[in-house]
């Protein structure tokens, strides 16, 4: 695996943070950490969890575990000390590295941090796998998914075939956690092994990330998810920016009134990628062309089975007994609906395929009615579900009353495809990702 992450010239600058970090650099760190690790009780076969915030030291233990021939448990430094406890009882790492001490402020990106190890289970990994993380939880409890060194470097050169990514020299403004896909593989791993630079801006907001593109003349590409979108669109550039080439999000679909408002203000395209925590990217549209539709990514299986999008997998992602209802056969059950169109190859998601219900005998698609909300003027963002009758979850970016909405929605929708409840949060519950939560039991928690 660091074979091909940390091959090239030692004064070659992979990472800023803003302090530029060379490949000569970043080794050296990494063979100290190998050297603690060890010393701490990791070996060949063993595993490391990893809570850490993003920061070099997330980075650095992260290539000395594999240098080692350990597997690496991601562990979101976001989840309680109570889900942190369960997923360790389960998994049994020789050692878990966490911060000591975190400087920087909340809002940093990358923060600065002094690690510690802790040895904590004298077992060899419970599987074979390179990587180990936990599924974002957005419609319930998180799946535990693990991926093999093999499978991890397949979908990084499959990142090199996709027409749109940064290229060699170029820049990726980097905002999504390393922790999660889009920005373990899609990022970090994908920019060492491309000698793409890695820039996460200082701190999450629109100006910091503006900021980050215009430091160098150098091609920039941003990387994020719709959260980021809102950011960048809602902040008006102090000038030209002919750095930015284009944003590519990953996530959830991007409503087109959204994808609209960016190009507008920026001028350059907003691509569209959709993946999962289990394979990796699995389509993208990074032209914006195909909207919303997506191509397959390279070497991606996909097709459509009783209007459910199936992808092609060779082996069950998930540890522990695989459950037939998402792995099959070579093939898994993404959950999502969706049709692949027979001529282009060019497949629609259509949003969670439980999102289909019936009204009065009459079929209705959640993903529309939330579309509609999420587009309506005052909503900065909306999540409609079955809870009894059609309930629409709503955060308000403005004035807005459930009367106004509700008359606004008498405009767009029919009477029963309409939300029968309508629930103003000041802010919707979001996963550690950025995902809005969809389990209703949460939503109806977060309203009382």
């Amino acid at each position: 695996m660091n074979d091909i992450l940390l091959a090239g010239r030692p004064a070659d600058v992979c990472l800023r943070l803003p302090e530029p970090v060379d490949r000569g650099t970043l080794r050296r760190l990494v063979d100290a950490a190998q050297d603690r690790l060890a010393a701490a009780g990791l070996r060949p076969g063993g595993a490391a969890a990893l809570r850490l915030p993003p920061s070099l030291a997330y980075v650095v233990n992260l290539l000395a575990t594999w240098r080692i021939g350990a597997q690496a448990i991601l562990l979101d430094h976001r989840l309680t000390d109570h889900e942190v406890d369960r997923a360790l009882r389960r998994l049994t790492p020789q050692v878990v590295v966490a911060p000591v001490r975190t400087g920087g402020g909340a809002l940093r990106i990358f923060v600065d941090v002094t690690d510690g190890v802790t040895p904590y289970a004298d077992r060899p990994a419970v599987s074979g796998h390179a990587v180990i993380q936990l599924s974002s939880g957005s419609t319930g409890p998180s799946k535990v998914i693990g991926r093999t060194a093999a499978d991890l470097v397949a979908e990084v050169h499959r990142y090199t075939r996709i027409d749109g990514v940064a290229r060699p020299g170029e820049r990726i403004i980097l905002l999504p956690s390393m922790v999660h896909v889009l920005g373990l593989v899609g990022g970090l791993l994908y920019g060492l092994h491309a000698g793409v630079e890695l820039v996460p801006p200082q701190r999450l907001g629109g100006d910091a990330i503006l900021a980050a593109i215009a430091a160098q003349d150098t091609p920039a590409t941003v990387l994020g998810v719709p959260f980021h979108i809102g950011l960048l669109t809602s902040t008006r550039p102090a000038g030209p920016l002919p750095q930015l080439r284009r944003m590519t999000t990953g996530g959830e679909l991007v409503p087109a009134a959204v994808a609209r408002a960016f190009t507008d203000r920026y001028g350059v395209p907003l691509g569209n990628m959709y993946g999962m925590t289990e394979v990796g990217v699995i389509g993208t549209d990074l032209s914006g062309r195909h909207r919303p539709a997506i191509a397959p990514a390279p070497g991606i299986e996909v097709r459509a089975s009783g209007g459910e999008l199936l992808v092609s997998c060779p082996a069950s992602p998930y540890v522990g007994l695989s459950d037939p209802t998402r792995w099959a056969d070579g093939w898994l059950h993404t959950r999502d609906a969706g049709s692949v169109d027979p001529e282009t190859g060019l497949v629609t998601v259509a949003g969670r395929l439980d999102s289909q219900v019936s009204v009065g005998g009459l079929k209705v698609d959640l993903t529309e009615v939330e579309t509609t909300v999420a587009e309506l003027p005052g909503v900065g963002a909306a999540v409609v579900v079955w809870d009894d009758g059609i309930t629409a979850y709503v955060q308000p970016d403005g004035p807005l009353t459930e009367e106004a909405l509700d008359a606004l929605l008498a405009e767009r929708l029919a009477g029963y495809k309409r939300p029968r409840t309508l629930r103003l949060l000041d802010r919707l519950p979001r996963t550690t990702t950025g995902k809005l939560v969809r389990s209703a039991t949460a939503l109806r928690d977060a309203a009382s």
